[in-house]
């Protein structure tokens, strides 16, 4: 999955928190906010008017995208054949590491409780 379909179905599985999502699928979408993200914070920086305005429109866009980021996290952690609810150690410091892990890691080959393999149910699909 390349950056614009990892975008597209970021927001397309709005607040869909079952079933699995690859790698690509939650990386993605977390290089683009970085990158939206570090043009807001310099944007915001060009004068009051401009600032204020990139501000807001940081704003929209974080809560904009906050229910599709915890729903592709919990995917992420399905793909993994893990419990949704691991997400919550995402906001404890240091623990938060353990939840970097699980994203990172290759998710379980073939299906499992949380659905079909999203990269095909033989695993042969590096991603």
């Amino acid at each position: 999955m390349g950056f614009q379909e990892a975008v597209k179905a970021f927001y397309k599985n709005y607040a869909k928190f079952e079933g699995r999502a690859s790698r690509s699928e939650y990386w993605w979408p977390m290089l683009m906010f970085i990158i939206a993200y570090v043009i807001m914070i310099i944007a915001s920086q060009l004068g009051d008017l401009i600032g204020g305005i990139v501000g807001l429109a940081m704003v929209v866009f974080f809560l904009g995208s906050l229910i599709p980021a915890i729903a592709v996290g919990v995917r992420r952690l399905h793909d993994g054949d893990k419990s949704g609810w691991f997400y919550l150690l995402s906001f404890i410091p240091i623990v938060s590491l353990y939840y970097l892990y699980l994203v990172i890691i290759k998710g379980t080959n073939g299906p499992n409780q949380y659905g079909p393999d999203p990269l095909g149910s033989d695993g042969s699909v590096f991603n």
